[in-house]
């Protein structure tokens, strides 16, 4: 039965009265100008355009409003797209809290459907042509695309809304959007993002097809990517509508994920769940609690009013505790009513009156567990503290929203950000909160701050590296004997991918001198790579991923590599191109001063001034307590990781010959050659390249072309071929020049022998 929705509560369908009286939301001076922009789109029969507000600009509420009048008013339908279940209910949430009768006055109602694989949403067998206003993930409509069928017919005008655009490149958006185009005649489509020029080039060609109409000085235009307005991330802060985002970080000493298994792994990774183990393991951490408390009470003016984003309910109360330990005004707040955990009951009305109390300033820090992300008002808050982690960019937007409001809006001028990091012995893609504002509203104001931002990315990176080093029981033996300035990255190549389920995955892999001809000639490869593999769907099995992997590898990661290759790497990489068809975006670390970073200099000095423990050690305190801004703390994080790397380059110093006992080994060349390439590149990885490069050499014709033994088909590039041996291994079969040969994948597979 349908019911009439009277607060924002969302439902997975119902039917929307208009409010009486007026609504109390402004909009401020940018959104009205997108929504008199977008008045321009009613002039024409079709429209595909996109509106660009910056994270915390207020893209919903603009397109919501401006729908509710141009669209719902009308009695013309909307199919609204997104990817993720929170988007599909903020969506839906901002349709009723906005549907006054002086936004809608010539209707009486209208009916909503929020369709996705959440057991709390309808499915797509539930659309009924009566749906005034459609709000579905896009797997679900991807995969039932017919439901659309009844619901489109007879419709002349339909709106289409693509929330989080910049993924509207994605081969089931541009199924979709095609799909739709062909049902109904005139399709107002609308791209909502706030970083359309994040993407690579070769997306934001697919963009400018998808979206080529934009209004430019009130006219209407055709041709490029067609935006109907835009407006930045800097202008907002400069209008003091938004705060500017100060990013903080904290390495803490905790290390979580030693035995994390497949089930902890894909909760983490494609649900944005902290098994319950792990979760218990941080918010019993004595030492990273404290670091949480006295990090705030340090900076206690400068933080001001701050939320504080925990693990669970246990960590909310542990630090609510803490914090009043040490006379700061706190309190937590749930979302569950009943935590199943604790025991603990907290009816609405607390967590009402505890929300009343941070508003009016009674409590300075407000401690939350899955709530606060959206649709509280609470203008005050300067800060929020990011205690908890998270995979999805989504969720990050919406914490570090909390913060954003400018003075303009009754916030506050800037806002910090502050990030407690924990090291990962499993590596797990956690979204770092600057990467939120990468792209085209860029906010750096000099070159300084874009060397911050892109030592702060580094520094993230590289805290596996530094933790690995001081750990005894691993071998960084290969990683220390290289030159410190070479462990620094050149660049990076950022992106972000959906996952099946909706979930978002930012990932950035960082690009060394060892590594960026490898990285380019594979990004070069790629549309040959998926060609051969016949890949044609928008998400790979495990299978075609390791096997695609593996042929990336053996065809360009050959040889020494400092680091070494990492395979996740690639596999995100494959991940990204199956579902967009373009190479990711490459981000050079040019404006990076990197003798200032040179632990391998520090050193140097100190050897050359011959430095007694005193001199030395004071020497190093002053380079790591020297300022705020100081880049060694920024770069390294713990001083722990600072000193043990400077006492490194001191060792190779005073003593030459440490490293060169790698060297003291001659291994026989028939045990070698009994070994597998790969296993031969474990052991002496240019022996590994050059038998694969002088195996191609061998196969290649005068034109450039190589050859496959088996069936002869050619092709100038490797990603066609493998390595493999004439004779089988078991067979005698040795790793000489003699005895390899290039297969197709092909023909290797048929084999069913890979070296």
């Amino acid at each position: 039965m349908e019911k009439q929705i009277d607060s924002i509560e969302v439902t997975s369908f119902g039917q929307v009265f208009p409010k009486k009286g007026t609504n109390t939301r402004t909009p401020y001076s940018h959104q009205k100008n997108a929504m008199e922009a977008l008045d321009k789109m009613n002039q024409e029969s079709s429209f595909s355009t996109l509106v660009v507000l910056p994270t915390g600009g207020g893209k919903t509420y603009t397109a919501s409003m401006w729908l509710l009048k141009n669209a719902i008013d009308r009695k013309k339908k909307i199919l609204w797209i997104a990817h993720r279940q929170m988007l599909l209910d903020q969506a839906a949430e901002s349709f009723q809290k906005f549907a006054y009768t002086e936004v809608i006055p010539h209707i009486s109602s209208f009916c909503f459907r929020i369709v996705s694989g959440a057991s709390s949403h309808d499915r797509t067998s539930d659309i009924r042509k009566e749906d005034n206003l459609l709000i579905v993930s896009k797997d679900s409509i991807g995969r039932n695309i017919d439901r659309l069928d009844q619901w489109l017919k007879g419709e002349k005008e339909l709106y289409l809304i693509v929330d989080e655009a910049h993924h509207s490149t994605a081969k089931t958006y541009r199924k979709v959007i095609d799909y739709v185009k062909k049902k109904v005649p005139n399709v107002k489509l609308i791209g909502l993002t706030a970083t359309p020029f994040r993407t690579a080039e070769a997306e934001q060609g697919l963009l400018a097809k998808i979206y080529s109409d934009g209004v430019k000085n009130g006219q209407v235009v055709h041709g490029d990517i067609g935006i109907t307005y835009q407006i930045g991330l800097k202008e907002l802060i400069n209008r003091q509508i938004l705060a500017k985002p100060i990013f903080e970080s904290y390495y803490t000493d905790e290390a979580y994920g030693d035995s994390l298994g497949v089930d902890a792994w894909e909760s983490i990774q494609h649900l944005d769940i902290l098994p319950d183990e792990v979760a218990q393991q941080m918010a019993d951490s004595a030492a990273r609690n404290k670091l949480i408390v006295e990090t705030y009470k340090n900076n206690q003016k400068q933080y001001g009013q701050t939320i504080l984003f925990a693990v669970n309910v246990v960590h909310a109360i542990q630090l609510t505790a803490l914090f009043k330990k040490e006379g700061i005004k706190a309190d937590y707040i749930v979302s569950s009513i009943k935590d199943a955990v604790t025991g603990v009951t907290i009816s609405r009305e607390d967590n009402e009156r505890k929300l009343e109390e941070y508003r009016e300033g009674h409590l300075q820090v407000l401690i939350n567990v899955n709530i606060l992300t959206e649709g509280v008002d609470l203008p005050k808050t300067k800060t929020v503290f990011l205690a908890r982690p998270t995979v999805s960019s989504i969720l990050m937007t919406q914490m570090v929203g909390r913060a954003l409001r400018g003075t303009a809006a009754g916030g506050t001028s800037s806002a910090y950000i502050v990030s407690f990091i924990d090291h990962w012995n499993e590596h797990i893609a956690w979204v770092n909160p600057e990467t939120l504002f990468d792209g085209n509203n860029e906010f750096q104001d000099s070159d300084y701050e874009q060397e911050k931002h892109d030592i702060r990315l580094i520094a993230i990176s590289k805290i596996e590296e530094f933790a690995s080093i001081l750990d005894d029981s691993v071998d960084t033996s290969f990683l220390e004997k290289v030159p410190f300035e070479q462990r620094i990255p050149v660049g990076m190549y950022a992106f972000t991918y959906l996952e099946e389920n909706g979930m978002d995955h930012s990932y950035q892999v960082m690009v060394y001198n060892s590594t960026k001809i490898p990285y380019e000639n594979l990004m070069d490869a790629l549309p040959t790579l998926f060609k051969s593999f016949g890949v044609t769907e928008e998400y790979l099995s495990d299978t075609q991923l390791n096997e695609m992997e593996s042929q990336c590898r053996d065809s360009f990661f050959c040889g020494e590599m400092v680091p070494p290759y990492e395979k996740r790497d690639v596999l995100n990489i494959l991940k990204y191109y199956a579902q967009y068809e373009s190479i990711p975006q490459f981000y050079t670390f040019d404006e990076i001063d990197r003798s200032k970073l040179d632990v391998g200099r520090i050193a140097q000095h100190i050897w050359d001034e011959d430095m007694g423990e005193r001199k030395r050690t004071e020497y190093i305190d002053s380079l790591w307590e020297s300022g705020d801004d100081n880049m060694l703390r920024l770069f390294f994080g713990r001083k722990l990781y600072f000193l043990n790397q400077i006492n490194i380059e001191l060792m190779k110093l005073s003593h030459p010959d440490i490293y060169d006992d790698e060297n003291n080994i001659q291994y026989g060349s028939r045990a070698l050659e009994d070994l597998p390439l790969h296993e031969i590149g474990k052991i002496n990885p240019l022996l590994e390249q050059q038998l694969r490069n002088d195996t191609f050499k061998k196969a290649m014709d005068k034109d450039g072309n190589y050859h496959c033994a088996k069936c002869g088909i050619s092709d100038k590039s490797r990603i066609f071929f493998q390595v493999d041996h004439i004779i089988p291994m078991n067979a005698g079969g040795k790793s000489t020049l003699d005895n390899l040969q290039i297969l197709c994948r092909q023909c290797n597979g048929q084999k069913g022998d890979k070296s």
